[in-house]
């Protein structure tokens, strides 16, 4: 019955189709309420260590239940109390009943509130940037191996001058890569909340210390110690300041837009049929069109890195509406925006890896695409090679402008090929050079120096960032609904 009931209820599909074990457990509620009952036993042990009345054995009792935690009874609690963390301080003293008297002392309810959400946000930050750097070193080597391949280059998606298949690609790289140290310098500012009290002055545990502020400030340092973090917020209101929330938030939001511009990128290249992402054997692209060969994996980045995107809203809106020292219109928000961001991050991210993973290139449908435009782009080096041969630059540039009208009519209205080369081959006036045409149009001195920005750019940006996570590198991903 019960899980036939689980059907009968909103289920968000962040969770129940497309996020990763370790992210969903990140912000789950086991995750968050073993987190408090974590930071209540490191209080009580930086309490007891400077003074207070705490014995081993509450702090033994305390430890043996840190992770048998009753949701009902707390369920059950909350409803009666209205408040969610004295629910789980009764449920967690029900257990521990020795215990009961000192947890919780002299904390505010965000004690544990704030301080687990930023250990989730630091977790969460740990868990996507090796993500992260897998697809950037997956477009690396997809971009070494095609950075001679030409291409079309487009701009205004109109075509433009050649580039490279692996110089576009390095094009994506160096977004991602701004965004890795986007992530790292977000990660690395974050700071513990610590043991501040109600309105962030320290008062209950000045109190509790008998006004011995270096005992305050040392319970502060243990704590934050304890949980991993290197530095406290030296002044806080109730909370921390909800502008953290728009740092981490910001930075994900920015890689959504990557993502988005990366993977619609891929979607246009796969209408060209120049690329494609993988696709399975009994992969069915179309319904109704069984011919079809759908770019879905990208269009469910975009479809993601959107909401990505617009979860940045919330972590703007709920800083500038904080009043004073803190009010609790931000609680119903950050429970959903927060998660959502990690979440939807560390989807989008799983996603792109297991593309780049497997893009396919198609060398022939590119290079039919050059030859459909190589003659217009080339029609310059022509004068050149006639003028040095002897010609007149003008009369040159006239015929070229007169068979270069007529082959765009070919193309345009009879919707024929670009025969420009070959009604070059056919006029007198270019015998002269007939015998450099061919080197004239070979698509690799239309790329300029993009093989060579290729390989200095992941020799001096790409494989430096990446060397943190080299142990990180194999895994792979294998996307599951």
């Amino acid at each position: 019955m019960e899980a036939a009931d689980e059907f009968a209820k909103y289920r968000s599909p962040l969770v129940s189709r497309y996020a990763s074990r370790e992210m969903a457990y990140n912000f789950s509620d086991r995750k968050k309420f073993s987190t408090w009952r974590k930071l209540w036993i490191y209080l009580a042990k930086a309490e007891k260590a400077l003074g207070l009345p705490i014995t081993d054995a509450q702090i033994q009792e305390m430890e043996s239940h840190a992770e048998d935690i009753d949701f009902i009874m707390a369920a059950e609690e909350e409803r009666k109390l209205r408040h969610d963390v004295m629910a789980h301080v009764h449920t967690f003293a029900h257990c521990c009943p020795s215990a009961a008297p000192i947890i919780h002392l002299g904390a505010t309810s965000c004690y544990v509130g704030d301080n687990t959400d930023l250990i989730m946000l630091r977790d969460g930050f740990d868990i996507l940037l090796p993500r992260l750097a897998r697809v950037i070193d997956r477009l690396a080597n997809f971009a070494e191996k095609h950075a001679d391949l030409p291409t079309l280059g487009f701009t205004h998606y109109q075509p433009a001058q050649l580039t490279t298949v692996g110089k576009r690609a390095c094009l994506w790289l160096q977004d991602l890569t701004m965004d890795m140290r986007n992530l790292q310098r977000a990660r690395g500012d974050l700071r513990f909340r610590g043991v501040k009290g109600t309105t962030g002055t320290q008062a209950s545990f000045l109190q509790l210390f008998q006004g011995d502020h270096d005992k305050v400030e040392e319970l502060d340092r243990m704590v934050t110690e304890m949980a991993g973090f290197k530095k406290a917020y030296l002044v806080t209101g109730q909370t921390y300041s909800r502008k953290v929330d728009i740092d981490c938030l910001s930075t994900l939001a920015s890689l959504g837009a990557t993502v988005h511009k990366i993977c619609t990128d891929i979607r246009l290249l796969a209408n060209l049929k120049e690329i494609e992402e993988p696709f399975e054997k009994e992969q069915i692209g179309s319904s109704a069109m069984p011919y079809k060969r759908n770019p879905m994996r990208a269009e469910r980045c975009c479809s993601l890195a959107r909401h990505l995107v617009a979860l940045i809203a919330d972590p703007l809106q709920t800083a500038s509406v904080q009043w004073l020292e803190r009010t609790l219109d931000d609680s119903a928000n950050r429970r959903i925006s927060l998660p959502e961001s990690f979440l939807t991050a560390d989807i989008i991210l799983s996603t792109l890896q297991n593309i780049t993973e497997g893009l396919v290139v198609y060398p022939k449908v590119i290079e039919r695409h050059i030859r459909h435009e190589l003659p217009f782009m080339a029609t310059e080096n022509i004068i050149m090679a006639m003028v040095k041969a002897g010609g007149n630059r003008q009369d040159c540039h006239e015929k070229i402008r007169v068979l270069s009208q007529e082959a765009a009519a070919v193309v345009k209205q009879e919707g024929g090929d670009n025969d420009l080369l070959a009604r070059v081959q056919r006029d007198p006036y270019f015998a002269p050079i007939l015998s450099q045409l061919d080197a004239l149009l070979d698509p690799k001195t239309f790329i300029g120096r993009a093989p060579q920005q290729v390989t200095r750019f992941l020799s001096e940006e790409v494989h430096p960032l990446l060397e943190p996570y080299k142990s990180r590198m194999d895994v792979k991903i294998e996307l599951e609904l």
